[in-house]
């Protein structure tokens, strides 16, 4: 790529930043070893790595645990780490992405962010790692390489498994008002009547950092209102636009349980973390969220709370187009690297890249209440009865895209911000136009 195509991406990226909700408003230190760390092996090799597992979950403390041990295990490596909490690590990663100071090594996420960072010849491809450790790259089940490859080149290897539209939802609290988990969309609008009848809050919502209503909500119930084609046609701006009726009758579905009290009072001032506490407590009948959620719950929520959780699928919508036995969901993050890093310091980087996302670490996940992509047994004595539950659903359910996985950063962070406008009123058909008009300037369509 040519300095003018460069700096072009890097602009973008830069002002896809500004466009954001601007959490995470520190500006990131130094970037990663530039020319890497030549000599012997027993020399100091520099390595600096980023990333978010910053949390009191199962997995976090996890992953913490895996990078402890690589420190042990290699005591010639000088390893900066860097920990940065969910809500701000997307922007901060941007935020150095625009000036070209990359980490080594840092949590990327799979589809638009890696496209983004590889056009804007930020990342190196981990092909070779790869392919010297045939059994582990085949170990990974189909597709899982499909959102971190770019003409060929692989760029990270998947860490996780994540849907990130299941329906939580407290069965012995549907026991005790004799009601069902939603199949269609009047089901679901008729249980958000009844709790709202018993003083119970139907959803629990926490949209503080915006992401979450697009990623776990709305990824999913367009999907069942415009199918995965239009979607994916919208995406590229061929012979699909977010202005076509169907979209706009999924963002006045969204709408629509926003009007009817769904969500309780305070919904975009909350973050995830305590959406699920919330939902944990009994404080509110269901909740839709990622598979992430599961290992907070497992890490903060009795055996007995978690024993009367159960989990399905967003329910239909009239005249669907989509399929319904289908989650949103992408694979897990993977370490990316540094188009900079060499030399010593890329073996190093080798090492803690096999480390994090090798066989043992994939395990490792597994136990943690954290879905992989990787072909893992699983001991349910190791797990939640609810991990275990969300296990059997993933594997009888077909994936469907998630909207910031496609969209370009600068779009992804419009519907974000147009979501939380539409649930305090904006009109549908206003968000929808916002949002076609940030995509089509994205791709270059007219």
């Amino acid at each position: 790529m040519n300095k003018a195509a460069t700096t072009g991406v890097l602009l973008t990226l830069s002002l896809s930043l500004l466009a954001g909700c601007g959490s995470g408003g520190d500006q990131a230190g130094t970037g990663g070893s530039a020319g890497g760390d030549k000599g012997k092996a027993s020399d100091k090799v520099k390595l600096s790595l980023w990333h978010n597992f910053t949390g009191d979950d199962l997995r976090a403390k996890t992953m913490r645990g895996i990078m402890e041990q690589y420190k042990k295990d290699h005591p010639n490596v000088e390893l900066d780490i860097q920990g940065i909490p969910p809500d701000g690590y997307r922007a901060r990663l941007k935020t150095v992405a625009a000036a070209n100071e990359m980490p080594d090594l840092f949590v990327m996420w799979p589809g638009v962010m890696t496209k983004e960072f590889a056009g804007g010849d930020l990342l190196q491809p981990i092909n070779p790692l790869l392919d010297s450790k045939a059994d582990w790259k085949n170990g990974f089940l189909p597709s899982s390489f499909d959102d971190f490859t770019l003409n060929g080149n692989i760029y990270a290897a998947p860490m996780g498994l994540s849907p990130t539209s299941i329906l939580y939802y407290n069965k012995a609290m549907f026991d005790k008002h004799n009601v069902k988990p939603p199949k269609t969309w009047d089901d679901m609008m008729s249980l958000v009547e009844t709790f709202k009848k018993q003083k119970i809050t139907p959803i629990a919502l926490g949209n503080k950092a915006a992401w979450l209503a697009q990623s776990s909500i709305l990824s999913s119930l367009a999907d069942r209102v415009t199918g995965t084609e239009w979607f994916l046609n919208a995406a590229e701006q061929k012979g699909a636009k977010f202005t076509d009726p169907e979209f706009v009758q999924a963002l006045t579905y969204l709408q629509q349980l926003g009007k009817a009290g769904a969500f309780q009072d305070g919904f975009n001032s909350i973050d995830n973390t305590q959406m699920e506490q919330m939902f944990a407590q009994g404080k509110a009948a269901m909740m839709i969220d990622g598979g992430w959620a599961l290992t907070n719950l497992a890490a903060n929520a009795s055996k007995e709370v978690l024993d009367g959780m159960d989990v399905t699928v967003l329910p239909s919508v009239p005249n669907g187009k989509g399929d319904p036995n289908s989650l949103a969901g992408v694979v897990g993050t993977g370490l990316g690297m540094s188009k900079k890093t060499s030399g010593a310091s890329k073996e190093a980087a080798y090492e803690l890249i096999y480390a994090m996302s090798g066989p043992a670490a994939q395990k490792a996940t597994l136990e943690s209440n954290q879905l992989v992509s990787y072909k893992v047994d699983l001991d349910t004595s190791k797990v939640s009865s609810l991990f275990a539950k969300v296990h059997n659903m993933v594997g009888t359910v077909k994936r469907t895209p998630v909207y910031d996985g496609r969209l370009s950063s600068a779009a992804a962070d419009v519907v974000n911000n147009g979501l939380q406008e539409l649930l305090m009123g904006a009109k549908p058909e206003d968000i929808a136009k916002k949002i076609q008009d940030a995509q089509a300037k994205s791709v270059g369509a007219k």
